[in-house]
């Protein structure tokens, strides 16, 4: 058992050290926003924060983040108000809306470590989140909106 600091609250997950974080936090954590994509940390649709940095959540065991923050997309802003959420809802970004949990939580890492992105900055840091209904545009779009509020 590994105790893990999620979302600012200490959890015991109660499972096997090599589980996957991705997994213990949807089974034994209950909380299913992060979700399952490829398994093999490709698409990032399982895209977490481990102490604050953008981290895909099925490459990593419970054993590898004991100790450490990992904040989900439910813990990202308790109301839904941070800025990349807000910038989703007012840009109507998702389609299927699978992959936006994921896509959100890299914008937030990104914006974390530089507030002010160029858009070519944005486009590198979310080429590794894969968006299956080809929302590219509207995704940049809302991450220019959240770091500068145009």
């Amino acid at each position: 058992m590994a105790v893990v600091r999620i979302s600012g609250e200490d959890r015991d997950l109660d499972g096997p050290d090599d589980m996957t974080l991705l997994w213990a936090l949807r089974d034994l954590a209950g909380l299913t926003g992060t979700k399952y994509g490829c398994g093999v940390g490709l698409c990032g649709a399982c895209t977490v924060h481990v102490d604050g940095v953008a981290a895909r959540s099925c490459m990593l065991t419970v054993a590898e983040v004991a100790g450490k923050e990992i904040t989900t997309i439910e813990g990202l802003s308790p109301t839904g108000d941070h800025p990349v959420q807000a910038a989703w809802r007012e840009l109507n970004v998702p389609q299927c809306g699978f992959c936006q949990a994921g896509q959100i939580m890299q914008a937030a890492s990104l914006l974390a470590a530089n507030p002010s992105p160029t858009d070519q900055e944005i486009l590198t840091e979310m080429e590794g989140n894969v968006c299956r209904c080809g929302c590219y545009e509207r995704i940049v779009a809302a991450v220019r909106l959240a770091a500068t509020g145009s």
